[in-house]
């Protein structure tokens, strides 16, 4: 079994959901406290083992290629001012992984987003994570969990979590047909943003997938949708049909939708309140208010 190193991070996408703020930023650079949210994104990817990143990016995105290349001039002034932490802070950012870039010329969807990354991934199985989702887990990361699952299973995995009744038609439901164990079932069906009565469970694809390269073979001869987009659920529904074994792990952490803007401010005030430097002060604060 190929050990997992490899990730695509698609970060391609307009933000419209946090408008106006992404009119000329990306969504996956507005800021957490004192990091881009895609900054989370790439440090848990690490620590949970992953060495080599592919970003897929679009237009108006070079920020983020910035944000994890050296930056000369900055580092100069911090040395010079002899501010010694923020200058290591800033050398870990570029230091963290290999991360490499693509683009996708035009939005046609995540399957097509992560289609881009066929070549780099070549014959590897590798980690898709949303770049909409923050996860937090001090114990263990969302993508180790991931990856111990694939290593016992040698299967491709979906992250789920339970999700409130009135929040299934946002999502991608998972129905399973056989239960592995406490927390990992064998899927039959992948349906998209269902009615309630309609969702075969309360299990929601929440942004984190373990994939083989056998995803590709599928999302090239899944034909587009709505809008002429190319779903990554599709592929994966493709795999399934076709015999191929997928599962869906219910991942212990909590999950920010940073696409947002209550996810946003959700993960500022919960992200700040565990921050050594502001988290007392900002707990005195929201109690005084």
């Amino acid at each position: 079994m190929k050990k997992v190193t490899k990730a695509v991070i698609p970060a391609a996408g307009l933000g419209t959901r946090v408008l106006p703020a992404t009119k000329a930023q990306p969504k996956e650079m507005l800021v957490i406290v004192d990091k881009p949210s895609l900054q989370y994104i790439v440090e848990e990817l690490v620590q949970s083992g992953i060495k080599d990143i592919l970003i897929v990016t679009g237009r108006n995105k070079n920020s983020i290629e910035d944000h994890f290349d050296h930056s000369f001039e900055l580092e100069d002034t911090l040395a010079r001012k002899g501010k010694n932490d923020l200058l290591e802070k800033v050398k870990t950012i570029y230091g963290m992984a290999n991360i490499y870039y693509v683009r996708q010329n035009h939005p046609l969807g995540l399957g097509h987003a992560i289609l881009k990354a066929k070549s780099f991934v070549g014959e590897d199985p590798f980690v898709v994570a949303l770049g909409d989702d923050i996860m937090y887990n001090p114990e263990k990361e969302v993508t180790k969990q991931l990856i111990e699952k694939y290593e016992e299973y040698n299967s491709s995995i979906v992250g789920v979590q339970e999700v409130d009744p009135k929040d299934v038609s946002k999502y991608g439901v998972i129905k399973p047909v056989k239960e592995l164990d406490s927390k990992t079932v064998l899927m039959c069906d992948f349906v998209e943003k269902p009615k309630l009565e309609e969702a075969p469970s309360l299990k929601a694809c929440l942004g984190r997938y373990l994939l083989t390269k056998d995803i590709f073979e599928y999302l090239e001869n899944t034909k587009p949708g709505k809008g002429g987009e190319i779903q990554l659920t599709d592929g994966i529904l493709a795999m399934i049909n076709s015999g191929k074994n997928v599962l869906a792990y219910n991942f212990e952490g909590k999950r920010y939708d940073i696409g947002n803007k209550l996810g946003l401010l959700k993960a500022n005030i919960e992200f700040g309140l565990r921050n050594d430097e502001t988290g007392e002060e900002l707990k005195k604060y929201l109690k005084s208010i």
